[in-house]
């Protein structure tokens, strides 16, 4: 692939320093004792400690002036200024390093190492005065620069494409966007802590499973060569760890990555993170009370704070929360009555609202229909559904009341589930009637109907004790907890399609149509990377745009005019 007139000059810098004898990628350690943010936060107070230190960061802007230079380096906490005088970092005949490699040869986004002390500028800026200075990293490639004047901010790094496909560029140069993820390790921090302290155990199961249990999921299939036989990417763990439940172990939980082969939405990623968790001799309404503690304890551990802003709402996760069955959310509002009804009656009352539904649907995806279309946008503080009909549950027990029920619930928050849990059937019986339930709507075409695992049927007739299971889905949580709408912007790495990777013609073939060497960065900056792109644009605002990025860019070029303009286009016909 052709390279770009500033990469082709970075690596001439590369060679550069090179050249020089000095190593661009050191493979010693260099000693770091000192932050961005340690000194942000605590120089004036403690200056004494600050006469000594050694710090590392990424350039991000620079000021190059005679003998004496300033540069903005970035860390992992921030950004702080430091100050290079060409007679302190070369103290003797040697001036190479200041006056080749500082002011000619590094670039924006290269890391460098340095020693010395802190001080204030005249100007009141706190800043690091350089005495020594070291090459740590070149960057090959030039990072986006994101300009800020009068409180406004200039060519910002913000397609969202873009961003997600190179997260590490984004984190670069959109420091509150790392702050997601720091958020993110805290929930998992406060989350883990919680269980702990309660007396539970974290523990792994298999993401390959020959037999995708625990959801009603599409699976991703693969196969496995020595065994010759397929396998399924996990879509739950809990089957597992209720085996471990059977096993003997009275309180077990695992941080999950699961697997859905279905659709791509703001909600949802084919990878994502649950977090599951069951306790023996518990049921739903003891699940219920610890999970309202649970989410309580989080929220102040990430926000240090019980209320989270999501879009227009003011999310409070202080206990206690509202509690709601499904039968009462339906017929508040629809006015329509799902107790008792049949197959038929909820197909048809489903259409009379105007839901897409089909043939293949039971009585339990019926319902779950008309709940996702009619109810659950309502729900905006967090709010407890319960009682789900048991075609809608198969691994969940009866209810004690009501044999038409189960003893499940939903925690719906903004209209979103984020929390399922059970009285966990283990009735061995019941569960394989309900398995050979799931079976039947799977031969009527229900691609998401669960398989029967004769494993876990054997298990549950060793005997699992009564016992209470909560999944979390932690990136939906962490979303509600960041003010962010798309499960894209809280996961490192979200799933893209295949980037297309676009032709770019060399900067001899831009030349070779009498543009000037250096106006053809200026046009790939502008979008034209090749030829035929150039071809099919207006020669007159091609000209007009080039005045501006002249003027943009403080670009030391002779503007040409609009009849040599006019000449690269017709000469690229």
């Amino acid at each position: 692939m052709a390279l770009s007139a500033q990469e082709q000059q970075r690596r001439e810098n590369l060679q550069g320093i090179i050249n020089l004898g000095i190593n661009p990628y050191p493979a010693e350690e260099f000693e770091v004792n000192v932050t961005a943010a340690d000194i942000t936060e605590n120089y004036k107070r403690d200056k004494l400690n600050y006469k000594n230190i050694s710090f590392a960061g990424r350039i991000m802007s620079r000021r190059i002036m005679g003998s004496a230079s300033f540069v903005e380096l970035q860390d992992s906490t921030g950004r702080i200024q430091a100050y290079v005088k060409r007679d302190d970092i070369c103290a003797g005949e040697d001036k190479a390093l200041y006056n080749t490699v500082f002011k000619k040869l590094l670039d924006i986004g290269d890391i460098i190492g340095i020693k010395g002390y802190v001080f204030t500028t005249q100007t009141g800026e706190i800043s690091i005065h350089v005495q020594e200075l070291k090459v740590l990293t070149k960057a090959l490639r030039p990072l986006p620069i994101v300009k800020e004047a009068d409180g406004k901010v200039y060519d910002a790094f913000t397609d969202p494409e873009q961003r997600y496909r190179m997260r590490y560029v984004d984190l670069i140069v959109n420091a509150q966007n790392k702050e997601i993820f720091v958020k993110r390790t805290k929930l998992y921090s406060a989350m883990r802590r919680f269980f702990d302290d309660a007396g539970y155990m974290e523990v792994e199961t298999p993401v390959l499973q020959s037999i995708p249990g625990g959801a009603a999921a599409r699976p991703f299939v693969t196969h496995h060569n020595a065994l010759d036989i397929p396998l399924y990417l996990r879509i739950a763990n809990e089957l597992y760890l209720k085996r471990l439940i059977v096993g003997g172990f009275d309180g077990v939980y695992e941080f999950s990555k699961n697997f859905r082969n279905e659709g791509m939405d703001r909600t949802h990623n084919p990878e994502f993170t649950a977090m599951e968790i069951y306790v023996a001799y518990k049921d739903y309404n003891w699940m219920m009370e610890f999970t309202e503690k649970l989410l309580e304890h989080c929220a102040i551990a990430v926000n240090g704070t019980s209320e989270a802003t999501f879009g227009e709402h003011k999310v409070d996760f202080k206990a206690p929360y509202a509690r709601v069955t499904m039968t009462d959310a339906i017929k508040q509002f629809t006015g329509f009555d799902i107790s008792g009804k049949s197959e038929a009656q909820l197909r048809e009352a489903a259409l009379g609202m105007g839901i897409a539904v089909n043939e293949t649907m039971g009585k339990g995806k019926l319902i779950d229909e008309i709940f996702g279309e009619k109810c659950e946008g309502n729900f905006i503080q967090p709010t407890f559904i319960t009682d789900y009909p048991i075609e809608m549950s198969p691994l969940t027990k009866k209810h004690r009341d009501n044999p038409e029920l189960t003893e499940r619930f939903e925690l719906m928050v903004c209209g979103k589930e984020i929390a399922n849990a059970y009285s966990e059937l283990n009735d061995p019986i019941d569960q394989r009637a309900r398995f050979e339930d799931q079976l039947t709507l799977s031969e009527k075409g229900d691609d998401e109907a669960m398989f029967i695992d004769q494993d876990f049927l054997r298990a549950l007739e060793y005997g699992m004790p009564p016992t209470s299971g909560l999944g979390i889905g932690m990136d939906r949580l962490i979303m509600f907890l960041t003010n962010n709408p798309s499960i894209q912007e809280v996961l490192f790495f979200p799933q893209m399609r295949p980037e297309k990777v676009s032709k770019v013609s060399a900067d001899d073939e831009f030349a070779a149509l009498g543009i000037p060497a250096g106006w053809i960065p200026v046009l790939q900056k502008m979008g034209f990377e090749t030829i035929e792109s150039l071809k099919e644009a207006n020669p007159n605002k091609v000209f007009n745009d080039l005045g501006g990025m002249r003027k943009k860019l403080k670009l030391d070029l002779s503007m040409p005019s609009k009849e040599e303009v006019t000449a690269w286009f017709a000469a690229a016909q």
